[in-house]
């Protein structure tokens, strides 16, 4: 029996999580990608190239090879041909309407709107529509790809002639890209991770967010926020109800304003970006492991069956922070820190993760592409690791010339 893992570019996730995750659980691997060149070597992992994006081509590759224990992805763009393959294959998996009404934030609206949860003022764009197709909108508003990630094109826009210029430098690059331009949602901007077999969700805390400077919305630093108010709590789960969510991770983005919990959007997989490392070592819990368990039909802990015991974030005693190091240019990388793990007197467990390697060159996007490191801090207390975070970022520098 073997673990099928669809993905797109190798990231930090398939490499240091899932696979040594597979390893402690015996499994071997076959990673299926559409980009098998930019993939290292892996020992011991079979990797085989395949059009992910195609349920057809996900089918073909498993049917004819060792039987599956389990089929899974944690790339946004695959979590609904994956879905549609595990349900092909009468594999344990989310629900495919699901994963597509998280990953098209136009369904996302419309659903939580139907539902009577939350009607948020948005206006879908096609590759032919203009944005004067949007101008009763309120402003200023966010135009963004309709099913896009990493915070790629997505602006705040103040005006009409704003939005209309957006909109032209974002076809420039990408001239059929479907768009979204939808009211903006004023609040903090918070995070509820999640994690379900289908029958029982769990949650696993979440993060407060600080964005950098507008019209983007690269995030810059995220605190662990171990307890939600229970109302607002009840809000986001209420609308990932709505939306199907209960199977495997979920990684979802909120503002809070009021009292009234708003989403932002739905990542139907785990926290990116590191975060998910991050989230496991402080929960102390094999968290990728349980993802493949869930994935492998087994169900989580209950007053009625055993299982696999739910993490209770409220038993956590520590604190986390993780800060992002950004460019703010375009060129090459030519100083950085290498990976780094230390313990402080003060007994915050200190790391630096390169997220591009030197001799790396590169434009600004002015998304999450342009970090170059991401740091975190475990430590007793919000003051002591944003303090020993502060030092870290002192005692180093990232350099870009070009």
């Amino acid at each position: 029996m073997r673990l099928y893992l669809t993905a797109l570019n190798p990231t930090d996730a398939v490499l240091d999580g899932f696979l040594p995750a597979a390893a402690r659980l015996g499994l071997p691997v076959t990673v299926l990608t559409d980009q098998p060149t930019n993939w290292p070597d892996l020992p011991g992992v079979t990797l085989t190239g395949a059009d992910v994006r195609d349920v057809r081509a996900i089918v073909d590759v498993v049917q004819s090879a060792e039987p599956p224990t389990a089929l899974l992805s944690n790339s946004d763009h695959l979590q609904t041909p994956t879905a549609l393959a595990t349900d092909y294959l009468g594999l344990p998996g989310k629900d495919w309407r699901a994963t597509l009404r998280c990953k098209d934030k136009r369904l996302t609206r419309r659903t939580l709107a139907d539902a009577g949860l939350d009607t948020v003022a948005a206006v879908a764009l096609g590759p032919d529509d203009g944005p004067d197709l949007a101008r009763a909108l309120p402003f200023p508003a966010v135009v963004k790809p309709r099913e896009g990630v990493a915070s790629e094109d997505v602006y705040l826009v103040a005006d009409r002639a704003d939005l209309r210029r957006r909109v032209t430098e974002i076809r420039d690059r990408r001239p059929r890209l479907p768009l979204l331009v939808e009211e903006y949602l004023a609040g903090d901007l918070h995070t509820l991770e999640t994690f379900g077999d289908g029958r029982i969700l769990t949650v696993l805390g979440g993060w407060r967010t600080e964005l950098g400077p507008p019209p983007t919305f690269v995030e810059a630093a995220l605190d662990w926020v171990p307890e939600l108010p229970p109302s607002v709590a009840e809000q986001v789960l209420a609308q990932l109800a709505a939306l199907g969510v209960g199977f495997g991770a979920c990684h979802t983005e909120f503002v809070v304003a009021d009292g009234r919990a708003r989403i932002v959007e739905v990542n139907y997989r785990l926290i990116g970006d590191r975060m998910d490392l991050v989230l496991a070592e402080l929960l102390d819990v094999p968290l990728f492991e349980y993802v493949i368990r869930v994935h492998a039909g087994e169900t989580l802990s209950s007053p009625a069956a055993p299982g696999l015991p739910r993490p209770d974030p409220l038993r956590v005693d520590r604190h986390a922070r993780v800060e992002y190091v950004c460019a703010d240019r375009s060129g090459t990388l030519v100083a950085a820190p290498d990976r780094l793990d230390v313990v402080t007197p003060d007994d915050v467990r200190l790391g630096i993760r390169p997220l591009r390697q030197l001799g790396v060159s590169a434009p600004l996007s002015r998304t999450n592409r342009d970090y170059l490191a991401v740091l975190h801090a475990i430590g007793p207390d919000a003051g002591s690791a944003s303090r020993a975070l502060r030092d870290l970022r002192a005692a180093h520098r990232w350099e870009i010339t070009g």
